[in-house]
């Protein structure tokens, strides 16, 4: 080899796939669909309260509306421990979606973000990473939203029959609504017939009113939250032998920031749940108006109504699914970083050698 050339460096080599790495991290796709799809299926009783307590007034006006307890005690009483469960299978297959784009873009957004925008790093970039990815996943969580909480304010198809056919009068006049769906599949297909692709995505945007900013939240205030607790540790604690497990930091933190993040966007999320159950009969016949009409009648009562069950859903799904995050990365991410690393070093002593072998 002519020695004025240039040799090349090993770091070269690598230069592109550890970029990758860098950026891209593939594991917090696997562990955020994960404790996604874990704290859905835990926590999906408290939604269908929610669900069903939000998206009343479509059926019988703002008047008589049931509290929590009154809705509990419907639910239990009309369609027993089946009821609180009705449409979980499409909201586990959204939060599977929701989860690995959010945890999975978050850290690899995150870090492009610092790195390239350095002007947007800390909270800024917590926030933007979190709207990105909330944003991706609506593609595939919006459909099953939509057939998700149509089964959740169905219930059993003889508690769906008697609402149809009981109390007309109550009913708006000229008010239709969608046929019983016994199964997800059959509700997908159904609403596809009726509505076609619109209506699967009914609510698009107004999902995404609610959820960029909740996710953006949430993400914030986590971040904020662990750096407080950081500083705690350091000027309170450093001497101390006592060490906060992170996956019990995570099932704390986590639950505060949900909770927090989630009151802030209740009324996006009445907004949100009444216009996808309302189906064909556009009670709303869009966003603003839903906010119009919902103020008129309602107030400030009726845009914060559900807000506990809310709160109450939110704060141990978001405890769960961080706590489950974080002992993913805890347990499993070091040993993946591990076998990593040898790789890339064992890959830097094949380079290394084959240039030696032709100089």
């Amino acid at each position: 080899m002519n020695k004025s050339e240039p040799k090349p460096s090993s770091a070269l080599v690598l230069s592109s796939p550890t970029q990758f790495n860098q950026f891209f991290v593939w594991r917090e796709f696997v562990f955020g669909a994960i404790a996604g799809a874990f704290g859905e299926g835990a926590l999906h009783p408290i939604d269908t309260i929610k669900t069903r307590i939000q998206s009343q007034a479509i059926f019988t006006g703002s008047k008589n509306q049931k509290s929590i307890l009154q809705m509990v005690r419907t639910v239990w009483t009309s369609d027993g421990l089946r009821g609180f469960y009705r449409g979980i299978g499409p909201g586990v297959t959204g939060s599977l979606a929701t989860g690995a784009t959010y945890f999975g873009v978050i850290e690899s957004t995150k870090k492009w973000i610092e790195v390239s925008h350095p002007s947007l790093e800390g909270h800024w970039a917590h926030f933007i990473a979190g709207a990105v990815g909330d944003t991706l996943g609506s593609f595939v969580y919006v459909p099953c939203e939509v057939i998700k909480q149509r089964m959740q304010i169905q219930g059993t198809r003889k508690y769906w029959s008697s609402i149809m056919l009981k109390n007309t009068n109550q009913l708006k006049p000229g008010f239709q609504m969608y046929g019983y769906y016994p199964g997800m599949f059959q509700a997908g297909c159904s609403i596809w017939k009726e509505q076609g692709l619109r209506g699967l995505y009914t609510g698009y945007w107004s999902t995404l009113a609610r959820d960029v900013p909740f996710a953006g939240l949430m993400v914030t205030f986590y971040e904020a939250l662990k750096d407080l607790s950081d500083f705690g540790k350091r000027n309170f604690f450093s001497h101390s032998n006592y060490n906060v497990n992170s996956s019990v930091e995570g099932l704390l933190l986590g639950g505060l920031a949900g909770g927090f993040a989630a009151y802030l966007t209740t009324p996006l999320d009445v907004i949100k749940t009444r216009l996808q159950v309302q189906g064909t009969a556009t009670r709303y016949s869009g966003w603003l108006d839903a906010v119009y009409r919902i103020w008129l009648a309602e107030g400030a009562k009726g845009m914060f109504r559900g807000s506990i069950p809310r709160i109450s859903w939110y704060i141990p799904a978001s405890a769960l699914t961080f706590m489950t995050v974080e002992f993913l990365r805890e347990n499993f991410g070091q040993k993946l970083n591990d076998n990593s690393n040898f790789k890339e070093i064992s890959s830097i002593s094949i380079e290394k050698k084959e240039f030696q072998e032709a100089s």
